[in-house]
């Protein structure tokens, strides 16, 4: 499945909030995708902005969290909520040939929204894996589920994939 690509959006030592939840679930995906021999990728969000705390460039917080699994190289830095905006993230999908995505990770009301969004308007398949995302508001992952599906996404859990 050469073609396919987990992707892991911005799990990070600044996301404190609710991703200790599903990091265990985004671990087993990543065990998952090295067996099918997908294309493991992790996309982390880096702040310019001056008047922000979080994910500025070089600090602790910008690094990817310590519990995640790094299983490749594949590591793209990007400054908009959208992981296609990072330049190196599309020339690998376009070099690698990917046409499919199982996309994990934070925020799902933001960046992960964001990509999805972008990645379907482009016309690729896209696989949300509903146990792997979280937000800081968890109200609102429900609202995200159905607002993915209705951009075409499918809607996975973890577990299926070993199903």
């Amino acid at each position: 499945m050469q073609n396919h690509a987990l992707v892991v959006i911005d799990i990070q030592n600044d996301i404190t909030k609710n991703y200790k939840a599903i990091i265990d679930n985004i671990n087993k995906a990543i065990d998952w995708a090295v067996a099918k021999k997908l294309h493991i990728v992790y996309i982390r969000h880096e702040n310019l902005s001056a008047g922000t705390r979080t994910f500025k460039t070089g600090t602790r917080g910008a690094e990817l969290a310590s519990d995640l699994k790094i299983m490749s190289d594949h590591v793209f830095t990007k400054y908009k909520g959208n992981a296609l905006t990072s330049e190196a993230f599309a020339t690998f999908i376009e070099q690698n040939g990917i046409d499919t995505f199982y996309i994990t990770g934070a925020d799902a009301t933001a960046c992960v929204k964001s990509t999805c969004y972008n990645l379907r308007k482009s016309y690729y398949e896209v696989s949300v894996l509903s146990d792997c995302i979280t937000s800081y508001d968890l109200k609102k992952i429900e609202d995200m589920i159905v607002y993915y599906e209705s951009k075409g996404c499918f809607i996975l859990q973890s577990e299926e994939l070993t199903a």
